[in-house]
């Protein structure tokens, strides 16, 4: 139930240039939950005002501003142009905000409002953002606020009402315009895949050996195809018609690469990735790739063991039918399968944890508490 004590949501928070969106959220959700799932995604977010939720101390590290006063709500800011304003009731003032029973409180969005071209027709819309938008797509910034409130709302088990562009007040009651808001509850078992990140590199025979021990069908899946070299004679033939490259110099350019090539095929191997597959019949494969990798999550960057990147292991699921998996509201064959898969994502990941450390981001780049698995 949502706290009495919290106000309504207000029916006008934007102006006609910008477009409003709603997040709620269930009761056991904190509010420095918001913040550190903001500070996850943009890096320039911040308290301009700190509701009463948020105690001295406890802030997961944005910079904050003043508190509020009263019942006066809390506003973060994530960027220049869009802000967070919360908490409020799930409750409209005036109007019926239409989310599912269970919210315990709202956020209300605020940015400018950038659309684009119509949805591709036929295109895969797992999450249903192009039924909320469908006279025109969410770009630039708004399109990555809209990203991040889909990720929050199947992380956090909320909904959002999007694009409700304002309840403006008129002669005849509050309006809608420009949207009247399509309400979406992400599927939380849509997105499975996991990655950890590691200062650890675990060589291809101790990753077989601890994957092996969660899933006997797990094998290294390395095999490569021989290469012969380029086709003979190519060095005496021109790029294309007309090439004006002398033909001595175009032979001499080809020997250089030839070696080049022939240099490193002979010397040392050096082993920068790999990968392994765990085949599930009906289910299809959860594959794990394994290589460096630099851009990290936002929350790892400035860690020392991460200052350089890090060692990616990448635990992904493929189904067999991926336009299925696609879509908005698939097959119960598909959800499934897809549970199943998901089981075991989670405990190769938590496997491989144990023996890299790390740390373990889900499929929208959040952190994930390994006791969580």
């Amino acid at each position: 139930m949502a706290s009495p004590q919290l106000p309504l949501l207000p029916r006008t928070a934007a102006q006609a240039h910008q477009a409003r969106h709603v997040l709620t959220v269930p009761g056991d959700v904190e509010l420095d939950e918001i913040e550190v799932l903001a500070l996850s995604r943009f890096s320039a977010t911040r308290w301009d005002v700190v509701p009463a939720g948020i105690l001295p101390g406890n802030v997961a590290g944005a910079p904050q501003g003043r508190r509020a006063q009263g019942k006066e709500v809390g506003v973060l800011r994530v960027s220049r142009h869009a802000v967070i304003n919360g908490p409020y009731q799930p409750v409209g003032d005036g109007f019926d905000l239409g989310v599912p029973p269970g919210a315990a409180m709202a956020f209300d969005i605020v940015c400018h409002r950038e659309r684009g071209e119509v949805p591709f027709p036929g295109g895969g819309d797992r999450d249903g953002v192009g039924r909320a938008f469908a006279g025109g797509m969410p770009e630039r910034e708004e399109r990555r606020l809209v990203e991040w409130l889909v990720a929050v709302a199947r992380r956090l088990g909320g909904s959002l009402r999007l694009d409700v562009g304002g309840l403006w007040d008129g002669p005849g009651g509050p309006t809608a315009q420009p949207g009247a808001g399509v309400v979406l509850t992400p599927d939380a078992g849509a997105a499975i895949d996991m990655t950890v990140y590691s200062d650890v590199w675990l060589d291809p025979q101790a990753a077989h050996t601890i994957l092996q021990q969660v899933h006997p069908r797990a094998r290294l899946h390395m095999e490569g195809q021989e290469w012969g070299g380029p086709p003979k004679g190519i060095a005496d033939k021109p790029l294309y018609p007309g090439d004006p490259l002398d033909p001595d110099l175009r032979k001499r350019l080809h020997d250089a690469a030839d070696d080049y090539d022939i240099k490193a095929l002979t010397g040392p191997r050096v082993l920068d990735g790999y990968g392994l597959v765990v085949e599930l019949g009906v289910d299809g494969i959860v594959s794990i790739e394994i290589s460096g990798e630099e851009k990290l999550p936002r929350l790892l960057r400035g860690l020392p063991w991460a200052e350089q990147g890090a060692v990616r292991y990448w635990v992904h699921w493929a189904p067999h039918d991926l336009v299925e998996s696609q879509r908005e509201f698939p097959a119960m064959e598909l959800r499934v399968a897809r549970k199943r898969a998901a089981e075991l994502v989670a405990r190769l990941a938590a496997a491989i944890h144990g023996a890299a450390g790390g740390e373990i981001a889900d499929e929208d780049g959040f952190l994930v508490d390994p006791t969580d698995l």
